[in-house]
């Protein structure tokens, strides 16, 4: 495995797809993992890696006041690619355009379809034969940014909300390294609010 591109990743949470980051690093190299929750799951994942770790407390600040303290933490790691990880907050404007194309979310539906929260229980409602998982750029408008890579996933019979899930958690966690290490090496790119995909 090789080092490359300092990534920063952000968190709220277990940290499963952290995990899965950590695993597939090559081409990258996770340098600072932040939380805004104190005790999250994932903090405990890095630190085990050894990978240094920040909580940033969310509460009682402006969107625009703890994104700048975010963007100061990542600035200070000399962080070159941010990756939002089960990161419970939406980003301001502001903080996603000082990081375009070099931001990245990983969203548990075939974007554009089911954009926002309770993806499963609305793709089942649907009725859908299929829902899957995205790794995307983000930009100012939640979850539309230019799409990095996608796996498509079944929808069972009798599956519910919880069985979906687990099974496109397991998409996440091929999707996510692929397309971070694609970005790191410069084969996809956000050009003109679309990705561009480099032959090499």
């Amino acid at each position: 495995m090789s080092a490359g591109k300092k990534v920063g990743v952000l968190i709220s949470g277990r940290g499963s797809n952290l995990a899965a980051l950590i695993a597939g690093a090559d081409g990258y190299e996770i340098v600072l993992v932040i939380s805004n929750v104190a005790g999250a799951g994932g903090l405990t994942r890095a630190t085990e890696a050894g990978i240094a770790t920040a909580v940033i407390p969310h509460n009682g600040k402006t969107r625009e006041a703890f994104d700048a303290e975010l963007d100061a933490a990542l600035r200070a790691a000399r962080v070159e690619i941010v990756c939002l990880a089960g990161f419970m907050r939406i980003l301001s404007d502001g903080f996603a355009r000082a990081w375009e194309g070099k931001l990245l979310n990983i969203h548990p539906s075939l974007l554009p379809d089911f954009k926002g929260t309770r993806v499963h229980e609305r793709v089942l409602e649907a009725g859908v034969g299929y829902s899957g998982a995205s790794v995307h750029f983000v930009v100012p408008e939640l979850d539309a940014g230019p799409v990095i890579a996608q796996e498509k996933v079944p929808v069972h019979p009798g599956d519910t909300p919880e069985s979906l899930a687990a099974r496109v958690l397991e998409a996440e966690h091929r999707l996510y390294p692929a397309a971070l290490r694609a970005v790191a090496a410069g084969d996809a790119k956000l050009e003109n609010g679309l990705t561009v995909f480099t032959d090499r």
